[in-house]
Protein backbone atom coordinates (compact mmCIF):
# COMPACT_ATOMS: atom_id res chain seq x y z
CA UNK A 1 0.00 0.00 0.00
CA UNK A 2 1.28 3.44 -0.97
CA UNK A 3 1.73 5.78 1.99
CA UNK A 4 1.75 9.52 2.62
CA UNK A 5 4.68 10.67 4.76
CA UNK A 6 3.91 13.66 6.97
CA UNK A 7 5.69 14.90 10.10
CA UNK A 8 6.88 11.45 11.18
CA UNK A 9 3.67 9.63 10.27
CA UNK A 10 3.41 7.09 7.47
CA UNK A 11 -0.28 7.03 6.64
CA UNK A 12 -1.64 4.47 4.15
CA UNK A 13 -2.85 6.55 1.22
CA UNK A 14 -6.11 4.65 0.85
CA UNK A 15 -8.24 4.07 3.91
CA UNK A 16 -11.46 2.19 4.57
CA UNK A 17 -14.13 4.35 6.21
CA UNK A 18 -17.17 3.07 8.08
CA UNK A 19 -19.36 6.20 8.11
CA UNK A 20 -23.09 5.39 7.99
CA UNK A 21 -22.50 1.66 8.46
CA UNK A 22 -24.43 -0.51 10.86
CA UNK A 23 -22.62 -2.88 13.20
CA UNK A 24 -23.68 -5.84 11.05
CA UNK A 25 -22.37 -4.17 7.89
CA UNK A 26 -19.04 -3.35 9.55
CA UNK A 27 -18.58 -6.88 10.82
CA UNK A 28 -19.41 -8.35 7.40
CA UNK A 29 -17.24 -6.08 5.28
CA UNK A 30 -14.10 -5.60 7.40
CA UNK A 31 -12.80 -9.17 6.86
CA UNK A 32 -13.10 -8.62 3.10
CA UNK A 33 -11.30 -5.28 3.43
CA UNK A 34 -8.44 -6.91 5.31
CA UNK A 35 -8.23 -9.71 2.76
CA UNK A 36 -8.10 -7.18 -0.08
CA UNK A 37 -5.16 -5.39 1.56
CA UNK A 38 -6.67 -2.52 3.52
CA UNK A 39 -4.78 -1.65 6.71
CA UNK A 40 -6.06 1.91 7.33
CA UNK A 41 -9.50 2.04 8.99
CA UNK A 42 -11.33 5.25 9.81
CA UNK A 43 -14.20 5.60 12.29
CA UNK A 44 -15.51 8.17 14.79
CA UNK A 45 -17.31 8.33 18.11
CA UNK A 46 -20.45 9.74 16.48
CA UNK A 47 -20.61 6.90 13.94
CA UNK A 48 -21.59 4.55 16.76
CA UNK A 49 -19.62 1.66 15.29
CA UNK A 50 -16.19 1.82 16.93
CA UNK A 51 -17.03 -1.34 18.91
CA UNK A 52 -18.13 -3.18 15.77
CA UNK A 53 -14.88 -2.25 14.04
CA UNK A 54 -12.89 -3.39 17.06
CA UNK A 55 -14.74 -6.71 17.15
CA UNK A 56 -14.32 -7.26 13.42
CA UNK A 57 -10.59 -6.58 13.43
CA UNK A 58 -10.09 -8.76 16.51
CA UNK A 59 -12.18 -11.63 15.13
CA UNK A 60 -10.27 -11.52 11.84
CA UNK A 61 -6.97 -11.86 13.68
CA UNK A 62 -5.57 -8.60 12.36
CA UNK A 63 -2.18 -7.83 13.87
CA UNK A 64 -2.21 -4.46 15.61
CA UNK A 65 1.21 -3.47 14.26
CA UNK A 66 -0.09 -3.87 10.71
CA UNK A 67 -3.04 -1.51 11.20
CA UNK A 68 -3.47 2.25 11.05
CA UNK A 69 -6.54 3.20 13.09
CA UNK A 70 -8.18 6.62 13.07
CA UNK A 71 -11.05 7.87 15.21
CA UNK A 72 -12.50 11.28 16.01
CA UNK A 73 -13.73 13.06 19.14
CA UNK A 74 -17.24 14.47 18.91
CA UNK A 75 -17.93 18.11 19.71
CA UNK A 76 -19.97 17.47 22.87
CA UNK A 77 -16.78 16.11 24.50
CA UNK A 78 -14.78 19.34 24.04
CA UNK A 79 -13.93 19.91 27.70
CA UNK A 80 -10.94 18.28 29.42
CA UNK A 81 -12.50 15.48 31.49
CA UNK A 82 -15.16 14.40 28.96
CA UNK A 83 -12.59 14.60 26.16
CA UNK A 84 -10.14 12.28 27.92
CA UNK A 85 -12.90 9.91 29.06
CA UNK A 86 -14.34 9.69 25.55
CA UNK A 87 -10.93 8.75 24.14
CA UNK A 88 -10.57 6.00 26.74
CA UNK A 89 -14.02 4.73 25.75
CA UNK A 90 -13.04 4.76 22.08
CA UNK A 91 -9.91 2.74 22.80
CA UNK A 92 -11.89 0.21 24.81
CA UNK A 93 -14.37 -0.21 21.97
CA UNK A 94 -11.60 -0.57 19.40
CA UNK A 95 -9.77 -3.05 21.68
CA UNK A 96 -6.47 -1.14 21.50
CA UNK A 97 -4.22 0.77 23.90
CA UNK A 98 -3.83 3.69 21.50
CA UNK A 99 -5.02 4.74 18.07
CA UNK A 100 -2.67 5.82 15.34
CA UNK A 101 -4.49 9.07 14.61
CA UNK A 102 -6.97 11.05 16.71
CA UNK A 103 -8.91 13.90 15.14
CA UNK A 104 -11.15 16.71 16.31
CA UNK A 105 -14.29 15.89 14.33
CA UNK A 106 -15.68 19.42 13.73
CA UNK A 107 -14.51 22.83 14.94
CA UNK A 108 -18.01 23.78 16.10
CA UNK A 109 -18.81 27.24 17.44
CA UNK A 110 -18.82 26.69 21.21
CA UNK A 111 -15.19 25.97 22.19
CA UNK A 112 -12.11 27.97 21.14
CA UNK A 113 -9.69 26.25 18.78
CA UNK A 114 -6.90 26.86 21.31
CA UNK A 115 -8.80 24.84 23.94
CA UNK A 116 -9.58 22.05 21.49
CA UNK A 117 -5.93 21.76 20.52
CA UNK A 118 -4.84 21.74 24.17
CA UNK A 119 -7.12 18.77 24.89
CA UNK A 120 -5.91 16.94 21.81
CA UNK A 121 -2.29 17.43 22.88
CA UNK A 122 -3.04 16.23 26.40
CA UNK A 123 -4.31 12.83 25.26
CA UNK A 124 -1.44 12.52 22.79
CA UNK A 125 1.04 13.24 25.60
CA UNK A 126 -0.70 10.56 27.67
CA UNK A 127 0.04 8.00 24.98
CA UNK A 128 -3.55 7.50 23.85
CA UNK A 129 -2.74 8.28 20.22
CA UNK A 130 0.42 8.26 18.13
CA UNK A 131 -0.52 11.25 16.00
CA UNK A 132 -3.11 14.01 16.06
CA UNK A 133 -5.04 15.98 13.49
CA UNK A 134 -8.18 17.93 12.77
CA UNK A 135 -11.20 17.60 10.54
CA UNK A 136 -13.43 20.08 8.74
CA UNK A 137 -11.36 23.13 9.63
CA UNK A 138 -11.10 26.17 7.38
CA UNK A 139 -7.79 27.79 6.43
CA UNK A 140 -7.64 30.17 9.39
CA UNK A 141 -8.48 27.42 11.87
CA UNK A 142 -5.87 25.08 10.41
CA UNK A 143 -3.19 27.75 10.61
CA UNK A 144 -4.17 28.47 14.22
CA UNK A 145 -4.12 24.77 15.10
CA UNK A 146 -0.67 24.25 13.59
CA UNK A 147 0.70 27.34 15.37
CA UNK A 148 -0.71 26.36 18.78
CA UNK A 149 -0.10 22.62 18.81
CA UNK A 150 2.91 21.23 20.67
CA UNK A 151 2.62 18.00 18.69
CA UNK A 152 2.51 18.09 14.88
CA UNK A 153 -0.89 18.35 13.23
CA UNK A 154 -0.55 15.68 10.55
CA UNK A 155 -3.83 16.01 8.64
CA UNK A 156 -7.02 17.94 8.08
CA UNK A 157 -9.79 15.53 7.05
CA UNK A 158 -12.15 17.38 4.72
CA UNK A 159 -14.77 16.90 2.04
CA UNK A 160 -12.84 16.39 -1.19
CA UNK A 161 -14.22 15.27 -4.56
CA UNK A 162 -14.23 16.52 -8.17
CA UNK A 163 -17.23 18.82 -7.71
CA UNK A 164 -15.76 20.89 -4.85
CA UNK A 165 -12.95 23.41 -5.35
CA UNK A 166 -10.65 23.06 -2.33
CA UNK A 167 -7.61 24.83 -3.79
CA UNK A 168 -7.45 27.40 -0.97
CA UNK A 169 -7.17 24.58 1.58
CA UNK A 170 -4.78 22.60 -0.61
CA UNK A 171 -2.38 25.55 -0.73
CA UNK A 172 -2.72 26.33 2.99
CA UNK A 173 -2.16 22.71 4.02
CA UNK A 174 0.92 22.43 1.80
CA UNK A 175 2.34 25.63 3.27
CA UNK A 176 1.85 24.23 6.78
CA UNK A 177 3.20 20.77 5.94
CA UNK A 178 -0.17 19.17 6.71
CA UNK A 179 -1.67 16.34 4.67
CA UNK A 180 -5.28 16.34 3.52
CA UNK A 181 -7.53 13.35 4.02
CA UNK A 182 -10.48 13.20 1.64
CA UNK A 183 -13.90 12.06 2.75
CA UNK A 184 -17.07 11.98 0.62
CA UNK A 185 -14.81 11.22 -2.33
CA UNK A 186 -17.76 9.69 -4.19
CA UNK A 187 -19.82 12.88 -3.65
CA UNK A 188 -22.67 10.85 -2.17
CA UNK A 189 -22.95 8.65 -5.26
CA UNK A 190 -22.48 11.30 -7.96
CA UNK A 191 -18.95 10.22 -8.96
CA UNK A 192 -19.81 6.63 -9.98
CA UNK A 193 -22.63 7.94 -12.20
CA UNK A 194 -20.70 10.78 -13.84
CA UNK A 195 -20.60 10.31 -17.63
CA UNK A 196 -17.24 12.05 -18.06
CA UNK A 197 -15.64 9.99 -15.29
CA UNK A 198 -17.15 6.84 -16.78
CA UNK A 199 -15.58 7.73 -20.14
CA UNK A 200 -12.18 8.34 -18.56
CA UNK A 201 -12.49 5.05 -16.70
CA UNK A 202 -13.37 3.17 -19.88
CA UNK A 203 -10.09 4.28 -21.45
CA UNK A 204 -8.20 2.78 -18.51
CA UNK A 205 -10.39 -0.29 -18.01
CA UNK A 206 -11.59 1.14 -14.70
CA UNK A 207 -14.86 2.31 -13.17
CA UNK A 208 -15.75 5.95 -12.56
CA UNK A 209 -15.44 5.29 -8.82
CA UNK A 210 -11.88 4.04 -9.30
CA UNK A 211 -11.09 7.13 -11.37
CA UNK A 212 -12.42 9.35 -8.57
CA UNK A 213 -10.25 7.64 -5.97
CA UNK A 214 -7.21 7.66 -8.25
CA UNK A 215 -7.70 11.40 -8.87
CA UNK A 216 -7.45 11.99 -5.12
CA UNK A 217 -4.48 9.70 -4.54
CA UNK A 218 -2.59 11.08 -7.52
CA UNK A 219 -2.73 14.58 -6.01
CA UNK A 220 -1.03 13.31 -2.86
CA UNK A 221 -4.16 13.22 -0.72
CA UNK A 222 -5.14 10.42 1.62
CA UNK A 223 -8.47 9.04 0.40
CA UNK A 224 -11.17 7.23 2.36
CA UNK A 225 -13.10 4.66 0.39
CA UNK A 226 -16.27 2.99 1.56
CA UNK A 227 -18.57 0.14 0.72
CA UNK A 228 -20.85 -2.01 2.83
CA UNK A 229 -20.73 -4.78 0.21
CA UNK A 230 -17.84 -7.27 0.60
CA UNK A 231 -17.94 -8.03 -3.13
CA UNK A 232 -17.14 -4.39 -3.95
CA UNK A 233 -14.09 -4.05 -1.71
CA UNK A 234 -11.56 -5.36 -4.26
CA UNK A 235 -12.68 -2.70 -6.76
CA UNK A 236 -12.01 0.09 -4.25
CA UNK A 237 -8.42 -0.90 -3.65
CA UNK A 238 -7.53 -1.61 -7.29
CA UNK A 239 -6.40 1.94 -8.03
CA UNK A 240 -2.64 1.60 -7.88
CA UNK A 241 -2.15 -0.14 -11.23
CA UNK A 242 -2.99 2.78 -13.52
CA UNK A 243 -2.15 6.46 -13.87
CA UNK A 244 -4.43 9.28 -14.98
CA UNK A 245 -2.88 11.47 -17.66
CA UNK A 246 -2.36 15.19 -17.20
CA UNK A 247 -5.32 15.69 -19.53
CA UNK A 248 -7.47 13.37 -17.40
CA UNK A 249 -6.48 15.18 -14.21
CA UNK A 250 -7.22 18.59 -15.70
CA UNK A 251 -10.58 17.49 -17.07
CA UNK A 252 -11.64 16.10 -13.69
CA UNK A 253 -10.48 19.28 -11.97
CA UNK A 254 -12.84 21.29 -14.19
CA UNK A 255 -15.88 19.48 -12.77
CA UNK A 256 -15.87 21.72 -9.68
CA UNK A 257 -18.96 23.90 -9.33
CA UNK A 258 -20.16 26.62 -6.94
CA UNK A 259 -22.74 24.34 -5.29
CA UNK A 260 -20.33 21.42 -4.98
CA UNK A 261 -20.15 21.31 -1.18
CA UNK A 262 -22.42 18.63 0.26
CA UNK A 263 -21.54 18.60 3.97
CA UNK A 264 -22.01 21.77 6.03
CA UNK A 265 -24.03 21.17 9.22
CA UNK A 266 -25.09 24.38 11.03
CA UNK A 267 -23.38 24.92 14.37
CA UNK A 268 -20.57 22.53 13.45
CA UNK A 269 -19.20 23.82 10.15
CA UNK A 270 -16.97 26.90 10.04
CA UNK A 271 -17.21 29.77 7.56
CA UNK A 272 -15.79 28.02 4.51
CA UNK A 273 -13.07 29.58 2.39
CA UNK A 274 -15.00 28.95 -0.82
Amino acid sequence: MQTVSVKGAEIPALGFGVFRMSDDEVERVVPAALEAGFTHFDTAQIYGNEAALGRALHAAGARRENLFLTTKVWVDKYSPEPFAASVTESLDKLKVDQVDLLLLHWPGDKVAIADQIAMLNAVQAAGRTRFIGVSNQNVAQLRESVALSAAPIVTNQIELHPYLDQQAMVKAAAASGVSLTAYFGMADGAVPRDEQLCAIGARHGKSAAQVGLRWLIQQGFIALSKTAKPERVAENIAIFDFVLSDEDMAAIGKLARPDGRLVSPPGLAPAWDA
